[in-house]
C-alpha cells in the first residue's frame, strides 16, 4: 500500500508533470483568460524548477552536513548504501554519477577509520536480470587490497528499508558493535537515516555525492538550466519518500 502510494504522489509532484499539464490545458482551454494564466503559470513553474539558485536553497536546507573532517574516531564497519554502479554488459557493471559512495568507503577503509565495509544493494529494477550491485563491487574492493575478511556483502536488497533490514541481520551475525558509519549520496541521507533509525541500527552520516554548491547571487544561478529541473526528480523522490515511511509504521 505504501509502496504504490509514494508512486502515485510522485507521480503528482514532479516537477515536470506539472508544467506539461499547465501547457496541457492551456492550449486545449477555449477561454483566452484561462488559456493566459495558465500559460503564464507553466511559465513560472517552469522557471522557478530549472533556476539553480532555489534548487541550491533547497539542497542546503535538506542534505545533511559532511561529516567532520578532523574527527578520527575509529567504527567497526561503514556501511556504503548501493545506487553507485549499474549493470553493464555480460553481467559486468561499471560506476554511475553517484560513484562517490564507493569512493568515500573505500576511503574510510584505506585510513583505517573504519575496519569492515558492507555493501547494501541488490537489484531494484522491476525487471531484474543476473547483476547484483553488491557482488559486483565486492569484485572492485578487492582491487584495492582490502581482504575478504573485511568485506560484508548484502546483494538482495532492492530499496532503502531492505538495506536496513538486511544489514541489520549480517551485522548482527558478525558481532560488528556499533555505532556504524553511513555512506549515501547527500541527498538519500536524510530518509536513509530516519529507516535504519526505524530498523534499530545506530548509525552515523556520512555523506557523500553532494549534487549542488553554496547558494550565492551570482548571476547564472538565476539562469534556467535543463539538468536543475532533472535533479529537482531526486529531491522530489527523497520527499515522497520521507514523508511515506515516516507515516509508516
Amino acid at each position: 500500500m505504501y509502496f504504490i502510494i509514494s508512486k502515485i504522489l510522485l507521480f503528482i509532484l514532479l516537477p515536470l508533470y506539472w508544467i506539461i499539464a499547465l501547457l496541457v490545458i492551456a492550449l486545449i482551454s477555449k477561454n483566452p483568460k484561462r488559456k493566459k494564466k495558465f500559460l503564464l503559470a507553466a511559465i513560472i513553474v517552469c522557471y522557478l524548477f530549472t533556476t539553480p539558485f532555489f534548487l541550491k536553497a533547497f539542497e542546503k536546507a535538506w542534505d545533511i552536513e559532511p561529516y567532520p573532517a578532523n574527527d578520527s574516531k575509529k567504527y567497526s564497519c561503514v556501511i556504503v548504501l548501493g545506487g553507485f554502479s549499474s549493470s553493464g554488459k555480460f553481467a559486468g557493471g561499471y560506476f554511475n554519477s553517484a560513484a562517490d559512495r564507493f569512493i568515500q568507503g573505500v576511503k574510510l577503509m584505506d585510513t583505517k577509520q573504519a575496519s569492515h565495509i558492507l555493501i547494501s544493494g541488490g537489484n531494484g529494477s522491476l525487471l531484474p536480470g543476473g547483476f547484483r550491485e553488491a557482488d559486483w563491487v565486492k569484485t572492485q574492493l578487492t582491487q584495492f587490497n582490502i581482504p575478504d575478511s573485511l568485506i560484508l556483502i548484502e546483494s538482495n536488497s532492492k530499496n532503502t528499508i531492505e538495506n536496513a533490514q538486511f544489514s541489520k541481520t549480517l551485522l548482527e551475525k558478525s558481532h560488528l558493535p556499533p555505532p556504524y558509519l553511513l555512506v549515501t549520496s547527500a541527498f538519500h541521507m536524510r530518509r536513509s537515516l530516519m529507516i535504519f533509525k526505524k530498523a534499530g541500527i545506530n548509525v552515523v552520516p556520512y555523506p557523500s555525492n553532494y549534487l549542488g554548491s553554496e547558494v550565492n547571487f551570482a548571476l547564472n544561478n538565476f539562469l534556467p538550466e535543463a539538468n536543475t529541473l532533472s535533479n529537482w526528480e531526486y529531491y522530489t523522490k527523497e520527499v515522497v519518500g520521507y514523508v511515506v515511511n515516516y507515516f509508516k509504521k
